[in-house]
């Protein structure tokens, strides 16, 4: 007998009834309100079927188990109230697996995450398949929450307190034999076995024999029950716990510094849990109502939703040409950032034609892409032999030998506009009609760049970020002349790359490099004042920066900042203008970590060892060191930012306000908290943000003065994500 619904189909094999769950419409499955009734509805036909003697629930796609519960719900939310009562109802919904009449398997094939998760453990059983697809987790932190369906009272119980905080904490994926191995999972199976031995499981569980319960409940040997004395002192004796919870809390303030509210959360839900159950679903509840209003969820939800609809746009308008299928590329320069460009290529497995002037230069370049494909290697992301793999798709070549027929050509050369109009030339002579060239820059306009160009509708700027196999983001950037077709196939190609892609117009920094320049020029007069190095990143840490901007500078590298600050200087004046200070670091021939000589002192490897105190008498010589406030650092650093951003958006630099905001994050770590900069202006308010910003130039002229678009925005009492809430 079958009975069919919506989005949970139910099939019967012999005694033992089958839930497949497969919503319409959707790539993934999520638990919505109208599945969680359909939810209710087949519990009760299975509670009512004396005939039933187990419950195996699996998904119906290929594409995963449960990706968790629809996220465009929590907006809907207007209260606290109505968030917990929301967490306490999906509570008591999957409490039902547990006293159910009948024992429920649950087959997990592909992600299992979230509500997904939180579902799986309420039930009796849990089997994973050993695909690489296969992972579980709860990531609600990632979007400001907490687990909300029993996930912080079950997991310590099924994994054991500190194996439990460090995934509720961290919301990092688990693969399945890893989750076997902490007792997340009772068994592992290949994936063509999976219905068969989850119904077999089902039916010895749901069995006579108490014996027979306990056995299957007991296979294989977890985690747990291989801990040592340390480990089960820690995880079940009080005196233990208080030392685990005193850590977690401990360890959440060093990695947030406060700015995420969610870490401290889940760490209290689960120490009220183990004073008793009904006291941990409760705070459980409680606590995800009041993360779920809280603004850092809200931007966090808001950066989750822009990101997916970035994956759906082409860059250009609707009704524009398909892209091309890029499998083979071009790589020209083999430095740094040309061998990650050549290592992110081939890990997606295109063929990577790597090029460069000298034999010796080309070596060097793919010694470091083998660097790179080797970290994935040692962290198990992949096979030795598929590890061989992406190695063989890099060949390295000092001839443009093998370009005539590549459709995408991306230049990854010294940062000179003379160096990258002849590569181009030769590029250009070398291939076809319509093959792509795409110059790396971070600052030169493509517009200059394009200027030497036969073709110059086919010159396109990607501009990725250092180091390429670590930083998410991809700028594309394009000219008015720039070709429909070579925007939506670039834009493809750095999604296939593993990219979250923005397009932006041409311009000189384009949009991240841009707003940070005014940043890192500020953060040079700060310096020349005579504030300290490290209480300026220490300020900035604190606002939510992953990098203090001093740190950035030497990571960076002063004679790259150097020579976009000039660019930027001629491009847009006085009003960018890099400080003296640093100039005057450059000719004492300080670079940074690269030569191990800038604001940081650092040993042979390259590790940070403290401010160099030398730096000081280039910085101002005669300027003492003095104590400044933290906040007084926040404020100038911020809002010359924001004010930059702003200028950007008016200048349709970005096309909208969230690829300012994704760009921002992905690009230069902008606190995720926040939202972005355009969604920090709206929350701060424009009218707010225009008086402080006439407050700083007053102080501090020729630098802070609003924005006309900021102006504008502060007298219609607008905001700018206003016609979206």
């Amino acid at each position: 007998m079958t009975t069919t619904g919506n989005a949970i189909r139910v099939e019967r094999d012999g005694d033992i009834a089958v839930a497949l769950f497969d919503l319409p419409g959707e790539p993934v499955n999520k638990l919505t309100r109208s599945v969680i009734k359909e939810f209710d509805a087949m519990l009760d036909a299975v509670e009512r079927d004396a005939s039933v003697r187990g419950l195996v629930f699996m998904s119906g796609k290929d594409t995963g188990f449960i990706a968790g519960a629809d996220i465009e719900e929590f907006l809907t939310f207007t209260t606290v109230a109505m968030a917990s009562g929301a967490s306490a109802e999906g509570q008591i919904r999957f409490t039902r697996l547990e006293t159910l009449r009948v024992p429920v398997v649950a087959a997990i094939h592909g992600a299992c995450m979230g509500g997904g998760l939180e579902m799986a453990l309420a039930c009796r059983y849990r089997i994973a398949t050993e695909h690489a697809k296969t992972v579980l987790a709860l990531p609600e932190v990632q979007i400001g929450l907490i687990p909300g369906l029993g996930g912080t009272q079950r997991l310590p119980r099924v994994v054991g307190l500190r194996a439990a905080l460090d995934m509720i904490l961290t919301g990092k994926n688990i693969r399945a034999k890893k989750a076997q191995q902490i007792g997340l999972v009772h068994e592992v199976v290949h994936p063509a076995l999976l219905r068969a031995v989850a119904v077999q499981r089902a039916r010895e569980l749901g069995g006579v024999r108490v014996a027979a319960e306990a056995r299957i409940a007991q296979r294989p040997p977890t985690g747990r029950r291989r801990e040592s004395v340390v480990g089960r002192i820690l995880d079940d004796t009080a005196p233990g716990r208080a030392v685990v919870f005193a850590q977690a809390r401990k360890a959440a303030l060093a990695k947030t510094r406060g700015n995420y509210p969610a870490l401290p959360a889940a760490i209290s839900a689960v120490k009220a849990g183990l004073r008793s159950a009904e006291a941990g679903y409760a705070a459980e509840s409680r606590l995800f109502g009041e993360m779920a209003m809280t603004a850092v969820s809200r931007n966090l939800i808001s950066i989750f939703f822009a990101t997916n609809a970035l994956k759906k746009d082409s860059g250009v308008a609707a009704g524009g040409p398909a892209p091309r299928d890029i499998t083979r590329i071009g790589v020209l320069g083999t430095g740094f950032m040309g061998a990650g460009i050549a290592a992110v290529a081939a890990q997606a497995g295109s063929n990577v034609r790597f090029k460069d002037v000298s034999a010796a230069q080309v070596g060097k370049g793919l010694a470091a892409v083998r660097d790179v494909l080797r970290e994935r290697l040692k962290k198990k992301q992949v096979t030795a032999s598929q590890h061989a793999d992406e190695l063989s798709l890099v060949a390295g070549t000092t001839s443009y030998h093998g370009f005539a027929n590549l459709p995408l050509s991306i230049e990854a050369v010294f940062e000179d506009l003379a160096v990258k109009h002849g590569v181009l030339r030769e590029v250009e002579a070398a291939t076809g009609p319509d093959a792509i060239f795409a110059t790396n820059t971070s600052t030169i306009p493509i517009a200059e760049v394009a200027r030497s160009s036969a073709r110059p509708e086919r010159v396109i700027g990607m501009h990725f970020f250092s180091p390429v196999h670590k930083m998410p983001l991809l700028e594309v950037i394009v000219t008015p002349t720039t070709a429909p077709d070579v925007v939506t196939t670039v834009v493809a190609y750095g999604r296939r790359i593993g990219k979250t892609v923005i397009v932006v117009n041409d311009s000189p920094g384009f949009f991240v490099n841009r707003i940070l320049a005014p940043y890192l020029n500020e953060v040079g007069r700060l310096l020349e004042e005579g504030v300290a190095i490290d209480a300026i990143d220490r300020a900035m840490l604190d606002w939510g920066f992953p990098v203090g901007p001093v740190a950035l500078l030497d990571e960076v590298g002063l004679d790259v900042a150097g020579k976009s600050g000039g660019i930027f200087h001629a491009a847009f004046g006085e009003r960018l203008r890099s400080s003296e200070g640093i100039k005057r670091l450059l000719d004492d021939g300080r670079l940074g970590r690269k030569n191990k000589r800038g604001f940081y002192r650092y040993d042979d490897r390259g590790r940070k060892r403290g401010v160099d105190e030398s730096v000081y008498a280039l910085l101002a010589p005669g300027v003492s060191r003095r104590p400044t406030d933290a906040e007084a650092i926040q404020e100038r650093l911020s809002l010359i930012m924001l004010n930059e951003a702003m200028r950007c958006l008016d200048e349709r630099v970005v096309r909208q306000a969230r690829d300012g905001d994704i760009g921002a994050i992905f690009g230069i770590g902008y606190p995720p908290f926040r939202g972005g900069p355009f969604r920090t202006i709206d929350a701060i308010g424009a009218a707010g943000l225009v008086q402080r910003l006439e407050t700083l130039e007053q102080s501090h002229p020729d630098r802070f003065a609003p924005c006309d678009a900021l102006v504008r925005l502060a007298q219609s009492k607008g905001s700018i994500y206003g016609s979206l809430r």
